[in-house]
């Protein structure tokens, strides 16, 4: 079954922009094959108020949404798309203009359904890295060429879900630079972290959870 709204969240300039925002929230509706505009709702973080007033904001665009649980915008991580997935919103990266992926992502969502988080320009797992075992629950990665090529698979592509899953007592990321959101998943989680300085230009990061 298809979906007949998508929140998008867009910039003066009508291209999508991060889920932080500032922005204005647009609910699109399908109506006899068409999308237009509704209601509207203007949207950005405000980070002096800490996790609190994080969570309240969210709060609010949730009771925006309703029941749209299809939301896009231009990239999304850490606290904000963490508290949006537990809302059971499913959060889409898409830069551009609504009318140019509307279609597209009503298509996905019909023959697939809605998935926890998508990229249409990534919609296979090929040549995405996993980390590797190195004894009974615990695990190393290198995200370092995938930071260096800027080949459209990101840090978070290949990570998130498997921090989310939780499978794991630590988990060694070898990186040029620590990822932003690797902070916020790891605070929301209660997985403590540890960064270090390995080699030049080399940053080694350390997720352990708690025992």
């Amino acid at each position: 079954m298809g979906i007949s709204e998508i929140a998008v969240i867009t910039g003066k300039d009508g291209l999508t922009v991060p889920l932080t925002g500032p922005g204005t929230v647009v609910i699109f509706r399908r109506a006899h094959g068409i999308w237009k505009r509704g209601r509207t709702f203007p949207f950005s973080l405000e980070p002096e108020k800490g996790l609190q007033g994080l969570r309240r904001k969210v709060a609010e665009l949730g009771t925006f949404l309703g029941e749209c649980r299809t939301f896009v915008a231009r990239s999304a991580n850490g606290a904000i798309y963490f508290e949006l997935e537990r809302a059971r919103c499913h959060v889409w990266e898409i830069a551009g203009r609504p009318e140019e992926f509307l279609d597209s992502v009503c298509l996905e969502v019909k023959e697939n359904g809605e998935r926890d988080a998508c990229t249409l320009a990534a919609t296979t797992d090929a040549g995405i890295p996993v980390p590797l075992e190195t004894a009974p629950g615990k695990f190393t990665l290198s995200i370092m060429d995938i930071q260096r090529k800027r080949s459209g698979v990101n840090s978070k592509q290949v990570l998130q879900q498997f921090i989310r899953r939780a499978g794991f007592t630590e988990l060694e990321i070898i990186c040029e630079h620590i990822p932003p959101w690797i902070g916020f998943e790891a605070e929301f989680l209660g997985i403590r972290i540890e960064t270090g300085q390995s080699a030049p230009h080399e940053v080694r990061v350390l997720l352990k959870k708690p025992e």
